[in-house]
């Protein structure tokens, strides 16, 4: 009885001190209707003069200023949001800084965002944690032999994986955007409550996913160090893939080890690395899911891309699903539009996603639905 009193004395004083600190600040705050409060609480050394709510994706117009009261905090009530997952920030004397209240982060190498989830029925999201058998999601290291360095990665193994240990799974290899990480696709894409929400209702084959962190760049740096990409074919992150990463999967996991059995898919540059690996090595790849890729040129230059920066025409019919899936408002939407006019030109059996929307991930999560109910059939 004394260690019980004890242990309720120090949760009594460290409440009460982190209260004091300004702990019952709460945000973001999602009410009954779907209307949100987002509130922020700086130090008591700081006395900022402006603060902005950043959330274009769920709000216009994008930048909402926020009001201060008396204790200091400031706040803004907007809404009703329409259920989904966005990325927000506070603007404050015009530095964009993440919500300090809130845990759920974007994992990115430049910009440090937080993430708003609005729970819903609708539209239909996939991407909600719903009471259903749920995956695994783990944090590995590997060693990268090329770039002489610990690499990270992040793997979902299906609802399944660990009780069946006779079993082997398809593998899908899944990458990130320009200047996100190997953490993006599971806290933003929301791809292991994806891929559980459609295993639950037979929509998808179980897979294993890899979620690589396709940018070399990071960890050169803080190693000091740089490669020579021409001893890669120019291509650092399709070679360690290929070469490492794939090799490192099926020793480490129960993969099947067939082109039949592998997909790829990705978006931004993401999506250009996903051409500049799938659909080059269609004998390695069976299914090819690009987002927004990153791939720039005109009729001309995306017609002498087939065969030469990717596998011949012949080699590219062999695939057993070629996707390519962008935002009708995305920068990028008129080269892949001239790609898919490409592709149909020499005869190159493709599927297109054209949507409403932008660069987001709201699309991300949107394609990888769709394309996780197509592969492994």
């Amino acid at each position: 009885m004394k260690r019980i009193n004890f242990i309720i004395g120090l949760l009594l004083v460290y409440t009460t001190g982190f209260a004091q600190l300004g702990g019952g600040v709460q945000s973001p705050q999602v009410h009954a209707d779907r209307t949100v409060t987002f509130r922020f609480r700086p130090a008591d050394t700081a006395k900022p003069q402006k603060v902005e709510l950043s959330g274009g994706q769920f709000w216009t117009p994008g930048r909402v200023p926020m009001v201060r009261d008396t204790t200091g905090t400031w706040s803004v009530t907007i809404g009703p949001v329409v259920p989904n997952l966005y990325p927000y920030s506070f603007i404050v004397d015009g530095i964009s800084v993440a919500d300090p209240r809130n845990p759920d982060y974007f994992p990115n190498e430049t910009f440090k965002n937080s993430l708003l989830d609005v729970i819903g029925d609708a539209p239909p999201l996939y991407s909600a944690d719903k009471d259903v058998p749920h995956g695994t999601v783990s944090y590995r290291l590997y060693y990268s032999k090329s770039m002489d360095l610990m690499r990270n990665m992040v793997v979902y193994t299906p609802p399944g994986y660990e009780e069946n240990t006779r079993k082997e799974y398809p593998v899908l290899y899944l990458i990130h955007g320009a200047t996100d990480t190997e953490e993006t696709w599971f806290k933003v894409g929301h791809v292991n409550l994806i891929m559980d929400n459609l295993i639950a209702k037979g929509q998808a084959e179980p897979m294993i996913i890899v979620m690589p962190y396709a940018n070399a760049a990071p960890a050169l740096q803080k190693a000091n160090r740089t490669l020579d990409a021409s001893k890669f074919g120019g291509d650092i992150f399709r070679n360690e893939l290929i070469k490492e990463i794939i090799p490192y999967t099926e020793k480490q996991y129960r993969a099947l080890k067939s082109s039949d059995k592998r997909a790829i898919a990705g978006f931004s540059r993401g999506g250009g690395q996903t051409l500049a690996a799938g659909a080059k090595h269609p004998e390695i790849f069976g299914y090819v899911a690009a987002y927004a890729p990153a791939i720039r040129g005109d009729q001309a230059a995306l017609e002498a891309s087939i065969g030469t920066t990717y596998a011949s025409a012949d080699e590219l019919k062999k695939l057993k699903l070629f996707t390519i899936s962008t935002g009708t408002d995305d920068s990028l939407y008129p080269f892949s539009k001239i790609f898919s006019e490409v592709l149909t030109k020499n005869n190159i059996k493709h599927q297109t996603l054209f949507t409403s929307g932008g660069h987001t991930w709201m699309n991300c999560r949107l394609y990888i639905t769709e394309t996780a109910k197509q592969l492994f059939k």
